[in-house]
């Protein structure tokens, strides 16, 4: 224990972490002989990196003392009471593995989140490695990867909310209560800025791709439900003006150029299984008689074969909710395997599409938006 005491140079300390991010944290601790920090890691000043604390030390120490190289891990004991304060007297920032976020922490990834989406929806290019980079100097010692599973967490929450999220950041959820309340705090006190994001979003524009190749997708899969812990905080209630899948719906132009993209992918489909005689009786049901028929297309799966395809676009990703009426669920079981629901999405970009098929209600978690009113009960 007394050589650990010896070490003071906090120049040695930083040339440790220096080494460390430059072979990286499994090479650094097999060149040297240490194993994982399981309670404190220290935090690089320059880049933000979290590193093995007592790792760091007994590098630091050959740092310092080259002559006589290096401590062992053997040579001397981690954590609270030795490795902990000798950092911190060194001016070092060490944390706890596991340790909760703050909420400085937390409001400042909030706000570099929402810097990011609102450059996705003016269709401005920027670097998520570069935005994670810089917030993590903001942080206590958070890595790369805590920092993108945070950046999920905020577009779960966003996604709960009915609101537009990151591509790049599939939400996952079981967020910290924290998050959740900063992100629907900045929601609120950001209004009009949320607002433009949604707008920007939900700008209509002709698709930038005409090719109909390579456009199909799979479809997401059911994640398994989770059961929500109660809350003493009341869900939050939101403008109609934020309700991005509602939007999405009434926006008839939106609508319409989404249907018009798919009878062009039916015309190239239809083209691909030796059809192509079948797409002069395609017929465009919305167009040509209106909604409430419970879809949007009549086209063919074979030339005895109807395909009735009910479309649902956005110009948001994969994942972005959609509003399915009581109509098009009834219908989507009647019709069975011959209905075909096509969800359009990037469609202001380049365009992709998954396919469901057959009763919706067994591929989708549903839930109910509104209720019709009345003084007499009406019976089936």
């Amino acid at each position: 224990m007394p050589q650990l005491s010896l070490l003071k140079s906090p120049a040695a300390v930083q040339a440790a972490m220096d080494e460390f991010s430059h072979l990286g944290r499994v090479a650094f601790l097999k060149r040297y002989g240490f194993g994982k920090s399981k309670d404190y890691m220290v935090r690089n000043p320059r880049t933000g990196e979290p590193c093995d604390s007592k790792a760091i030390v007994g590098v630091a120490f050959g740092k310092q003392f080259p002559n006589q190289g290096a401590l062992a891990a053997e040579d001397f004991s981690g954590g609270e009471m030795t490795v902990v304060p000798l950092l911190q007297t060194l001016g070092f920032v060490v944390m706890r593995v596991g340790e909760d976020w703050t909420e400085a922490e937390v409001q400042s990834t909030v706000t570099d989140y929402f810097e990011m989406l609102r450059l996705e929806a003016a269709g401005v290019a920027y670097n998520k490695s570069g935005h994670n980079e810089t917030l993590r100097k903001q942080l206590r010692g958070r890595s790369k990867a805590s920092v993108e599973l945070k950046h999920q967490n905020i577009s779960a929450v966003l996604n709960g909310m009915g609101l537009p999220f990151i591509q790049g950041y599939k939400p996952r959820g079981n967020s910290q209560l924290l998050l959740r309340k900063v992100v629907q705090d900045y929601v609120f006190r950001h209004s009009a800025e949320v607002s433009k994001i949604v707008d920007g979003l939900e700008e209509v524009k002709s698709p930038a791709q005409k090719s109909y190749s390579a456009v199909l997708v799979e479809s997401p899969v059911m994640e398994e439900r989770q059961r929500l812990v109660a809350s003493t905080r009341s869900r939050p209630r939101l403008p109609r003006k934020f309700d991005y899948a509602a939007r999405d719906e009434a926006n008839r132009k939106l609508g319409r150029l989404g249907e018009d993209w798919v009878i062009g992918y039916e015309q190239h489909r239809l083209t691909l299984i030796g059809h192509p005689e079948l797409f002069q009786s395609l017929e465009w049901i919305s167009d040509t008689q209106g909604d409430g028929a419970g879809y949007d297309i009549l086209s063919f799966e074979s030339d005895v074969l109807h395909r009735y395809i009910e479309v649902k676009t956005t110009n948001g990703g994969i994942a972005s909710p959609f509003i399915v009426s009581h109509n098009e669920l009834e219908f989507s079981a009647e019709a069975g395997e011959q209905f075909y629901l096509y969800r359009v999405f990037q469609l202001s970009g380049e365009p992709k599409l998954f396919i469901l098929r057959g009763d919706l209600s067994s591929q989708l978690y549903l839930k109910p938006l509104d209720y019709r009113a009345s003084f007499r009960e009406h019976f089936k």
